[in-house]
C-alpha cells in the first residue's frame, strides 16, 4: 500500500477510501463508529488509516457536528508564575472531559487580548476562558458576545455574557491590613499593580475600608507592572517619597520580590524596619529569605473549576454564574 505524496497532515478520508477500496462514506461511518460495514471491510479501513497515519481534522468535524471539542484559554502573561498553575488545572479538567485546550498569551496587551478573543472564534472553539481580562467592560463584553460559552477568571460580568470565578480580593486585602495592624504597623503603603486590573481595584477597596476602620490612612499608592522589576521601581519610589513607612502590601508576589530588592538596596531590614505582604503564594514565596507572607489563592483548583463551569454552559446553556474563592493569609517571615 503506497502512501500519498501529500504531507501526512493533509491525508484525508478520500485517501483512506482509495487505499481500502471503499467509498469515503463507508470510511466515515467506520471511523465514527456508526457501523454499516462488515468486519472484514472495517478491518481493511482501520489498517489503511493506520498505515497512512490518518488523523481526523477536528475543525472539519466541528463544521459537521457543531462541536470542535476544543476550548480556548487566554492568560495575561505566561511568564507570571500564577498562571501556569491555573493552566495546569484547566488542562487536567479539559483532558478528563475529552477536550483539547488552546492556549493564548495576551502579554499584558488589551488590544492583543481583543484580537485573540476574535481569533479563537474563527478557530471555532466551543468556548473560552479568559484570565484576568484587561479590556474595559464594554469592549470585553462586545468581544465575548459572539462566543457560544465564556468563563472569566478574576473578572465579573453579567450571567448572559459569562460565568465567573472571582477571588474575593477585598476580603483578602482586609485580612492583610488586620494582620499588619496586629503586628503594630501603622504607616502602610501599597504597590497596586496595573490600573486596568479588576483584582487590583478590589484590593484597593479592601485596603482603604480596613485602614479606615483602624483609624489609619494609606501612606502612598504606586501603580506598576505586575512584575518583579515593576515592584522594585514602585517600592524605591515609595521609600523615597514617604520616609518612615513601616509596611508595604503588594499587588502580587512578583511585585513583593522586587520590593524586597528595593528595601535591601536602601539598607532597610525586613521585617524589623518594614513588613512586606504579597498576593498569590507562588512557589517562590516560601523559598525567599526571609520567606514571604502572602495571601494564597488556590490556582490549580481555579483552572479546574473554570473548565467545569464552561463545559456546563456549553452542554446545557445554563447560566450558573459565580464561584467565589477567598484567599488564605499565609504568615511567614516578612511580617
Amino acid at each position: 500500500m503506497s502512501r500519498p505524496k501529500d504531507a501526512e497532515s493533509k491525508i484525508t478520508i478520500a485517501d483512506v477510501a482509495r487505499a481500502a477500496g471503499v467509498s469515503p462514506m463507508t470510511v466515515s461511518r467506520v471511523l465514527n463508529d456508526q457501523g454499516g460495514a462488515s468486519a472484514e471491510t472495517t478491518q481493511r479501513i482501520l489498517s489503511a488509516a493506520n498505515e497512512l497515519n490518518y488523523r481526523p481534522n477536528p475543525f472539519a468535524r466541528g463544521l459537521r457536528s457543531d462541536r470542535s471539542k476544543t476550548i480556548g484559554l487566554l492568560v495575561p502573561d505566561i511568564t507570571n508564575p500564577f498562571f501556569p498553575e491555573v493552566i495546569r488545572g484547566a488542562e487536567d479538567a479539559a483532558s478528563a472531559a475529552g477536550y483539547n485546550l488552546l492556549l493564548s498569551n495576551v502579554v499584558e496587551n488589551s488590544k492583543r487580548e481583543e484580537e485573540l478573543i476574535e481569533a479563537l472564534l474563527r478557530h471555532r472553539v466551543d468556548g473560552i476562558i479568559v484570565c484576568s481580562a484587561r479590556l474595559p467592560d464594554a469592549a470585553l463584553h462586545k468581544a465575548l458576545a459572539p462566543h457560544r460559552a465564556v468563563v472569566l477568571i478574576n473578572r465579573e460580568a453579567p450571567p448572559e455574557i459569562a460565568g465567573t470565578i472571582v477571588t474575593d480580593y477585598e476580603t483578602g486585602a482586609s485580612r492583610a491590613i488586620d494582620h499588619l495592624v496586629e503586628r503594630g504597623r501603622r504607616k502602610i503603603a501599597i504597590i497596586a499593580g496595573p490600573r486596568s486590573s479588576f483584582g487590583g481595584k478590589s484590593r484597593l477597596v479592601g485596603f482603604r475600608k480596613t485602614l479606615a476602620a483602624h483609624g489609619l490612612k494609606v501612606q502612598g499608592i504606586i501603580y506598576c507592572d505586575p512584575t518583579a522589576s515593576g515592584g522594585q521601581t514602585a517600592a524605591a519610589q515609595l521609600l523615597a517619597e514617604t520616609p518612615g513607612i513601616d509596611a508595604l502590601i503588594c499587588y502580587n508576589d512578583l511585585n513583593a520580590i522586587g520590593a524586597m530588592k528595593a528595601c535591601r538596596a536602601a539598607g532597610i531590614s525586613i521585617p524589623e524596619q518594614i513588613a512586606l505582604i504579597g498576593f498569590d503564594d507562588i512557589p517562590a514565596a516560601e523559598l525567599l529569605s526571609p520567606a514571604l507572607t502572602t495571601l494564597r489563592v488556590q490556582k490549580r483548583e481555579m483552572g479546574e473549576e473554570a473548565v467545569r463551569l464552561l463545559l456546563s454552559r456549553i452542554a446545557t446553556k445554563n447560566r450558573q454564574h459565580g464561584i467565589v474563592i477567598v484567599p488564605e493569609l499565609i504568615v511567614r517571615e516578612t511580617t
